[in-house]
């Protein structure tokens, strides 16, 4: 997986935003104004920082070599994955949902609603 993919994937996602908060380097995501994902334009291969369940965080760090704990993040929630190509790009997708979801669901009802275009 390269970054034009993890990019298209994660600008697909009803209310993402994209940007550069901290330096040119890091490309963040973000829904709702939180971010769910960070990824570091200068590493080979390509890494990302994504949010997670605490216990799952562990399980995958303990079962997957590319998956570590967040690069100057909270290791409790958040995990840094390389893609090395040794999990298919469907297991990274559904890492990154699985990021967006826990953001975007802390997020206050009425933005959800906002974001997800319901109630409207």
């Amino acid at each position: 997986m390269n970054i034009e993919e993890i990019r298209a994937y994660c600008l697909s996602k009803k209310g993402v935003e994209e940007g550069f908060p901290f330096e040119d380097e890091t490309l963040v995501f973000k829904v709702g104004g939180k971010m769910f994902l960070l990824c570091g334009l200068e590493n080979y291969p390509i890494r990302f920082n994504a949010k997670c369940e605490p216990q799952k965080a562990i399980e995958l760090r303990e079962k997957y070599s590319c998956v570590l704990p967040g690069y100057h993040m909270n290791k409790a929630h958040w995990n840094t994955v390389i893609c090395d190509g040794s999990v298919k790009k469907a297991l990274l997708y559904e890492w990154i949902d699985e990021s967006y979801e826990l953001i975007l669901g802390g997020l206050p009802k009425k933005i959800q609603e906002q974001i997800l275009g319901l109630g409207v």
